[in-house]
């Protein structure tokens, strides 16, 4: 319980700002794994947001940081509104629908054509989010950077 008494916002905020690197560098991390954070692979999303970020370049703090944008608060609300994207995007109805007498077959591809929307979505998603706090954080570590 000490722990999180003292964790606070200007804790948080020192801890991306004291990264070494470029500003360029540290923003690319974080987008990395924001983007890594919006996909369903639960348990493997900081290892993606590494993979990514290793491959990229990036801050590898940063990226395992950014991951947790997804968490067991906001995994529910994310993965709906990524599965709505990609049926927006593929022009599907974002409903399934479940019959009592559906065979193997057809189970299977419902989980697939779901499979395909989800991460449609939140590859649109990600890609958003990425780019918006790659962005801000770029911008942070400018103005840092200039004090």
């Amino acid at each position: 319980m000490r722990f999180i008494k003292n964790i606070n916002c200007k804790k948080i905020l020192s801890l991306f700002l004291q990264q070494d690197g470029s500003p360029f560098f540290n923003a690319k991390g974080l987008a990395i794994g924001v983007f890594s954070g919006c996909f369903p692979f639960f348990g493997l999303q900081t290892l993606l947001g590494l993979f990514l970020a290793k491959l990229a370049k990036g801050n590898l703090v940063l990226a395992a940081i950014g991951t947790w944008i997804s968490n067991p608060f906001t995994y529910i609300p994310l993965y709906f509104f990524n599965y709505k994207v990609g049926s927006i995007v593929l022009k599907n109805s974002p409903n399934i629908n479940i019959e009592k007498n559906l065979v193997i077959n057809d189970l299977w591809e419902q989980g697939s054509i779901f499979s395909i929307k989800l991460l449609l979505g939140s590859s649109l998603v990600g890609l958003f989010l990425a780019s918006i706090s790659g962005c801000i954080v770029l911008l942070l570590y400018k103005i840092k950077k200039k004090m």
